[in-house]
């Protein structure tokens, strides 16, 4: 099935209210598509956890087709050594991070699957890759986003939606604002670049990995770090 037109697509964005949710929902409507969020502030046109399968399902209903799943809702969790860090605060990092991701995969890649064509976009992270210190529970749940790109990606292959992931390096977002300064300290000194990033510079790739431009990558990993990693 080709491509539906890019005026008719629908596009859900998890986390749409901030951070690199809102600059890829900004960024999406600018390209055309109709584009609904997600959130757990008021305001987003769906107000659920993400990590509420039985909430993400009743979504499915009343949003109706969705073209496009970009996978942002995500929290850093516990900013501590890994020595001091509690199981509930696992739990709680993981069911958002990971599950929340899974659920919604499961909830809206049936449908683009039946139509023929789609594009998930999972927000993972370089912290997945390198692993960040004072942020263990944060660096293995996108590490598990990144590993179920993978996986979805060449499960889907050959059904017209492709799975993506992208790992920013440290973002300019209000998920960052709680981070202990001198963890983003660490964070940014690895950027050759010598800068963080920004959300619309995200966004940009966000919407390239939306689009009918990319058609022969899937269950791929997009680093947007500055120069932080290349692999």
């Amino acid at each position: 099935m080709t491509a539906p037109d890019v005026t008719a697509r629908t596009a859900l964005v998890t986390g749409g209210l901030s951070g690199l949710g809102a600059a890829a929902a900004e960024r999406l409507r600018a390209d055309g598509l109709r584009v609904l969020t997600l959130d757990l502030t008021d305001g987003a046109d769906f107000v659920a956890d993400v990590s509420n399968e039985a909430a993400v399902d009743h979504i499915v209903r009343a949003a109706g087709p969705v073209d496009v799943l970009v996978n942002s809702a995500g929290i850093v969790g516990p900013n501590r050594p890994l020595l001091d860090t509690g199981a509930d605060e696992w739990r709680r990092t993981l069911d958002i991070n990971v599950l929340g991701t899974v659920n919604c995969m499961r909830a809206f890649v049936p449908g683009m699957v039946e139509r023929g064509w789609g594009r998930v976009v999972n927000v993972a992270s370089m912290a997945g890759k390198d692993g960040n210190p004072n942020l263990a529970a944060y660096s293995a749940s996108k590490a598990a986003v990144i590993g179920l790109t993978k996986s979805a990606g060449k499960e889907l292959a050959t059904t017209g939606v492709l799975v993506n992931a992208i790992a920013p390096a440290v973002i300019a977002t209000p998920m960052n604002a709680t981070t202990a300064p001198e963890v983003l300290d660490h964070i940014a000194s690895l950027i050759p670049m010598k800068r963080i990033g920004r959300p619309e510079e995200v966004a940009e790739l966000v919407s390239f990995l939306a689009s009918v431009r990319v058609s022969f990558s899937t269950g791929a990993v997009y680093d947007i770090s500055g120069g932080r990693a290349t692999y």
